[in-house]
């Protein structure tokens, strides 16, 4: 089993359908597409054993797919990296994974060959030595075993330094399948939009879509602008696109403002953070029934549960809050401390086992000790899940507020807090108190128009949620601290409450 059997496949029965575009343009076929990752693959085989690992070091851009399907095709082991982490960054990545070769983009390459030194060898994206290898014979993917290894895929690293989750091909497989199963059906000349990082997870994407025949759309800026999304989804037929929370809000602010709505729109996929209610009904309202959504990690890529296109159309809040139920080919649960069931709406550690889960982390062994216990996978997310099997997130146990000896989850508060209308975004952390231990803090994105007073802020918490959990300090900052996935970066505000510091 080899995920390059994927585009093998598609491109035998559609070779002459579009496979690749760089905004509206045609870039590649798919028999050409194959030819070229087939040639890629031959080229590398050459050159190294299967099994080792190759980096992309790159942003959004078409040779991302023949670069992926080339590497697989070569029986090696993908290893995409976040192309904003600092070249130091990047470098422990590949020494880490100890990769045989790196492929970089122009923009990234000079600063990664300065921190790696003589060794591995960086090649161009584009350059002479990157197209000259498309000369080789064009070979057929090796016999791969399903449990190889197919796609380190590197925590982002803002709690420590990376760890490689190994996912097999059986692992990307059992992904795809349970994503055409549960989110959204796709069909030959639809088209995937790649405006999140395709070095995860909209790089994931590629393989169901792939799989059915549809055009993968990267965007000519090779990332999230939201006018130009919105134009590349009235261009391209049946657009869909994996998107972060906060990348909605983005695109659902351009919509208002400009007026405009896309008329090729078939599916927004969200997940990767907390997406509100109130935003998510605000959305809805502009874009319509297009949401899915999906609650994953890189250890379980993309897929542990789901909340589909129907039941976003359903105005039962509780269900709209939750990350939906669990995927196909998976078992979900909830679990205390000691590993033990959690009845219905007991809150505990999510818990996953499946096809999908990881293999374990690379070369750290304690990590996946740790991580992998008794056939689960422990998310560290904390949770309850309902008597119809819908799992609603609190937050990650590390970001638990415990005040008094009471817990905190900061998700309820944020979801009171955004009611407001004049609370663009808001953020609600632990700050250490000697009397309480910690005490809630709310860091808040005032919109432009009726921003909030702290007053009005504390009748909203005091109507619905009990007196301890509501903010004792509120801080008006102009944005929140983000990785490049759209994630706040708690730990970052936690960090500067400790240290007095306020954020501009």
């Amino acid at each position: 089993m080899n995920v390059f059997a994927l585009l093998a496949n598609t491109a035998r029965r559609h070779p002459e359908q579009g496979a690749v575009y760089r905004g509206t343009e045609l870039a590649l076929r798919y028999r050409e597409l194959r030819t070229r990752a087939g040639a890629l693959a031959g080229a590398l085989r050459a050159r190294w054993p299967a099994g080792e690992r190759i980096v992309v070091a790159s942003e959004n851009c078409v040779e991302y797919v023949e670069l992926l399907f080339g590497i697989w095709g070569a029986g090696a082991v993908a290893v995409p990296v976040n192309f904003k982490l600092h070249a130091k960054e990047m470098a422990q990545i590949v020494e880490d994974a100890g990769a045989c070769c790196v492929f970089a983009s122009p923009t990234l390459a000079p600063a990664l060959e300065a921190a790696l030194g003589a060794a591995p060898a960086v090649i161009v994206i584009g350059s002479r030595a990157y197209d000259e290898l498309f000369a080789a014979a064009e070979e057929l993917a090796p016999a791969t075993a399903p449990e190889a290894p197919a796609w380190l895929f590197y925590t982002s690293g803002t709690t420590g330094r990376s760890k490689g989750a190994m996912l097999t091909h059986r692992n990307l497989m059992a992904a795809t399948l349970a994503h055409l199963a549960d989110v959204e059906p796709i069909e030959p000349g639809h088209s995937q939009v790649h405006a999140a990082p395709m070095s995860h997870g909209s790089g994931l994407y590629i393989l169901p879509s792939i799989s059915r025949g549809a055009r993968q759309v990267v965007p000519a800026s090779g990332g999230f602008d939201p006018a130009e999304f919105l134009a590349l989804c009235s261009a391209h037929p049946g657009c869909g696109a994996f998107l972060a929370p906060t990348m909605v809000q983005r695109l659902r602010v351009e919509a208002e403002r400009s007026g405009t709505r896309p008329t090729q729109l078939r599916s927004i996929v969200y997940g990767g953070g907390p997406m509100y209610v109130e935003e998510l009904k605000r959305s809805l309202r502009v874009f319509g029934p297009v949401f899915a959504q999906i609650y994953g990690q890189g250890e379980s890529p993309m897929t542990i549960t789901s909340l589909g296109r129907h039941e976003h159309e359903q105005a039962d809040e509780a269900v709209l809050a939750s990350v939906g139920t669990a995927r196909t080919g998976c078992e979900v649960a909830v679990v205390d401390a000691d590993g033990r069931m959690l009845e219905p709406e007991e809150i505990g550690e999510v818990v996953v086992r499946g096809d999908v889960v990881m293999a374990g982390y690379w070369n750290n062994p304690q990590a996946t000790a740790e991580a992998l216990r008794d056939g689960w996978l422990f998310t560290g997310d904390m949770g309850a899940m309902d008597a119809r099997g819908f799992l609603t997130l609190r937050d990650r146990s590390k970001d638990l507020i415990i005040s008094g000896g009471s817990n905190i989850y900061p998700r309820e508060v944020e979801e009171v807090l955004l009611r407001h209308p004049g609370v663009h975004e808001v953020c609600v952390v632990g700050q250490p108190d000697e009397q309480w231990g910690e005490t809630v803090a709310a860091f808040v994105v005032a919109a432009a128009q009726n921003p909030p007073t702290e007053d009005e802020l504390d009748r909203l918490c005091i109507e619905s949620i009990a007196r301890f959990k509501r903010p004792k300090a509120y801080r008006f900052v102009e944005s929140l601290p983000k990785n490049s996935y759209g994630k706040v970066l708690k730990r970052e505000l936690r960090e500067r409450l400790a240290a007095g510091r306020d954020l501009p």
